[in-house]
C-alpha cells in the first residue's frame, strides 16, 4: 500500500529579520497611500444608481465581470506566488511572512493606494474598475495561494521519485503532477473566493474615501444603495438575483468542475458514489465538444514538445547559465527596495507622530474589543464546521445536495442582508453588538467549512474501508483518521477565517443604513470612520495596529498548532 501523510509544511516560520522587513515595507506601502490620498483632487462623482429591477439583469452582468477578472488575477498570483515560496528557500523567507501580513490588512485600507495611484495613470471610470477588481482580488488570492502552497510541499516523495525518473522538466512536471495533485484543495478554496468575493463586494463597488464617492454599477452598489435609502423591497430584489446568479454558476461551472477533478485524487479503489454534474455528463456526451477537446490535445501535445525544447530538463545541482548575472541584479533589486522603504518608513513615523496620544489609547480599546469578538466568531465556527464539513466530504450523496446550498448561502453578501437584521434586533437588549458578532461570523466560517470539506474529501476510501474491517468505533475513527487527517485543513482555513473576521469587522462595526450611522467600538469602526473623514494619519496608525496584532497571533498561536500538526498529527 503506498503510504500517505496527511501533514503541512508550516507556512509561518519562526520569527525572524524577515518579519521585520515585511512589516516596515507594508508601512512604507500604507504611507504612499496616505501620501496620494493627501494631494487627491476633492470630490469625484460616480454614476446613479437605478433601483428598479430591469436593471438588474446587467447589474449582475458587470458584477459578475468584476470577479471574473479578479478571480483569473487571483489565480495567477497563488500559483506564482506559491510556486515561489515553496520551490525557493530564500523566497520563501520572505513571501510567506509577507502573504501573512497581506492577508490580515483589511480591504479597505488597500484603497487609498489603489485608487489614487490609479486616477492619477488612467481615466476616472477606468481608475474606479480597476481598484474594485483590485479590491476582490484582496479577498480571493490569499486562501488560494495558502492550499496552493500547501498542496506543493506535500506532494508525496515516490510520485515526485517518478517525474525525476522520466525526466519531467518544469512545464511536465506542472502540468501532469503538481497541478492535479493541488486541483480538490485549489478548486475549493477557489469556491471560497468566489464567496468571499460576493461578501465584499458592496464595499467593492461603492466606496467613500474622504470627499470622494465613487460607484460603479453592479450588485453590490444596487445592494448599497437600496440599504442607504431603507428600500427593504429594492434589497430583497437585489438579493434575489444575487441568488440566481449563484445557483447558474454553482450548476454551470462550479459543479462541473467538482464532478471532474474527483479524477486526480489518490484513490486504490473507486468510490462507491463519485460526484456528478448533469451539466458535465451533457458536455462529455457532446460529440462537438468531442472534437473540440481533441483539437486541444494536439495543441496540448505541441505545447508540450515546445516547451521541452524550450525548457530542457536540468537535474538538481548543475547551475544554470547566467546565475552570476541573475546575482549581482537580484543584490541591486534588494538595495534599490531598502532604500525606498526606509524612506517610507521615514517618512509615516513622521505622519504616525501626529496622532493624538488620546487617539492611541481608542486604537488600543478597539483592537481589544475586535479581538474578542473574532475568538468567539471562531469558536462558534469551529464547532459547527468540522461535523458539518466531514458529512458533507465523506458522503458523496449528501456532497451532492448540501454543497450546492452551502455554496449559495456563503456567496449572499451578508453586508446586503445586514441592515435588515439590524433593524430586527436593534430592540434588544445589545441587540447591535449581536448583529455585528452574526457579520464577523459570515465573514469567517465558511473559510473553515469549505477547507473541511476539501480535507474530508481527500482521505482515501481504502483508509475508510480499514477502519470499518477493523471494527472501530465512531469516536476511533475520528481519532485515528478523521481528525489527524483533517488538522492541517483545519489550521489553514482558521487561519483565512481570522483573516476574514478581521477583514468583516471593517463593514460590521460601522454601519450606514437609511441616512443614519450606527457604530460599534472596536478597530474596524476606527479605519471606516477614517477612511469616511479622509483622516489618513488615524487610517495609518489603526491599519498597521491591526496588521501587527493579527501577525503576533498567527506567529505566537497557529505556527505553534502547525508544528503540533507536523509532529504529532501524522499518519504513515
Amino acid at each position: 500500500m503506498m503510504d500517505r501523510v496527511y501533514q503541512t509544511k508550516q507556512p509561518f516560520r519562526p520569527f525572524s529579520k524577515s518579519d521585520i522587513f515585511v512589516l516596515l515595507v507594508m508601512i512604507a506601502f500604507l504611507y504612499l497611500g496616505v501620501h496620494l490620498g493627501l494631494r487627491a483632487p476633492k470630490v469625484v462623482a460616480g454614476p446613479e444608481i437605478l433601483l428598479a429591477p430591469r436593471w438588474l439583469p446587467y447589474y449582475a452582468l458587470r458584477s459578475v465581470g468584476r470577479m471574473a477578472a479578479a478571480y483569473l488575477l487571483s489565480l495567477v498570483f497563488a500559483l506564482c506566488y506559491g510556486y515561489a515560496a515553496a520551490y525557493n528557500r530564500r523566497a520563501e523567507q520572505l513571501l510567506m511572512p509577507l502573504l501573512d501580513v497581506l492577508q490580515s490588512v483589511p480591504i479597505l485600507s488597500f484603497l487609498p493606494v489603489a485608487l489614487l495611484s490609479l486616477s492619477a495613470l488612467f481615466p476616472q471610470g477606468l481608475a474606479a474598475e480597476l481598484t474594485s477588481i483590485i479590491l476582490i482580488f484582496t479577498s480571493q488570492a490569499w486562501n488560494m495561494t495558502f492550499s496552493w502552497y500547501q498542496s506543493l510541499t506535500t506532494i508525496p516523495g515516490e510520485l515526485r521519485e517518478a517525474s525525476h525518473v522520466f525526466r519531467f522538466n518544469g512545464w511536465m512536471r506542472l502540468r501532469t503532477l503538481e497541478l492535479p495533485f493541488g486541483l480538490p484543495g485549489l478548486l475549493w478554496n477557489s469556491m471560497m473566493s468566489w464567496a468571499g468575493g460576493w461578501f465584499f463586494l458592496m464595499a467593492a463597488e461603492t466606496f467613500t474615501v474622504g470627499q470622494h464617492d465613487f460607484r460603479l454599477p453592479g450588485l453590490g452598489s444596487y445592494l448599497r444603495e437600496a440599504a442607504n435609502l431603507g428600500d427593504v423591497r429594492a434589497i430583497f430584489w437585489g438579493v434575489g438575483t444575487l441568488v440566481a446568479v449563484i445557483i447558474l454558476l454553482d450548476q454551470l461551472l462550479w459543479r462541473p468542475l467538482v464532478a471532474w477533478s474527483e479524477r486526480f485524487t489518490l484513490e486504490m479503489v473507486e468510490r462507491d458514489f463519485p460526484a456528478t454534474s448533469w451539466f458535465y455528463n451533457l458536455l462529455r456526451s457532446s460529440a462537438l465538444l468531442g472534437r473540440v477537446s481533441h483539437g486541444f490535445s494536439l495543441l496540448g501535445e505541441h505545447l508540450d514538445a515546445w516547451m521541452l525544447k524550450l525548457w530542457p530538463y536540468r537535474s538538481e545541482g548543475v547551475p544554470a547559465a547566467g546565475v552570476g548575472r541573475r546575482r549581482y541584479l537580484g543584490m541591486a533589486l534588494r538595495i534599490a527596495l531598502i532604500l525606498v522603504v526606509a524612506y517610507g518608513v521615514l517618512r509615516a513615523v513622521g505622519l504616525l507622530r501626529t496622532v493624538p496620544i488620546a487617539q492611541w489609547g481608542q486604537i488600543g480599546l478597539g483592537v481589544l474589543m475586535t479581538t474578542l469578538r473574532v475568538v468567539l466568531a471562531l469558536v462558534i465556527t469551529l464547532v459547527w464546521t468540522i461535523p458539518v464539513g466531514v458529512a458533507i466530504g465523506l458522503n458523496p450523496r449528501l456532497s451532492s445536495w448540501l454543497q450546492p446550498v452551502a455554496q449559495i448561502v456563503a456567496s449572499i453578501p451578508a453586508t446586503a442582508l445586514f441592515p435588515v437584521f439590524v433593524l430586527a434586533l436593534a430592540g434588544l437588549p445589545g441587540g447591535l453588538s449581536l448583529a455585528v458578532e452574526l457579520l464577523m461570523l459570515t465573514g469567517a466560517q465558511w473559510y473553515v467549512l469549505f477547507n473541511v470539506i476539501a480535507g474530508a474529501a481527500t482521505i482515501p476510501q481504502d483508509l475508510r474501508y480499514t477502519t470499518s474491517l477493523l471494527g472501530l468505533s465512531q469516536w476511533e475513527r475520528w481519532r485515528t483518521l478523521i481528525l489527524p487527517a483533517l488538522f492541517p485543513y483545519v489550521v489553514t482555513g482558521a487561519i483565512t477565517a481570522s483573516g476574514g473576521a478581521w477583514n468583516a469587522s471593517i463593514v460590521a462595526e460601522y454601519i450606514e443604513f437609511g441616512g443614519q450611522t450606527l457604530r460599534v467600538k472596536g478597530i474596524g469602526d476606527l479605519i471606516s470612520f477614517a477612511t469616511v473623514q479622509g483622516d489618513y494619519p488615524m487610517l495609518l496608525a489603526a491599519t498597521l495596529t491591526m496588521v501587527v496584532t493579527v501577525v503576533l497571533i498567527n506567529r505566537f498561536f497557529w505556527r505553534k498548532l502547525y508544528r503540533l500538526a507536523e509532529e504529532r498529527y501524522r499518519m504513515e
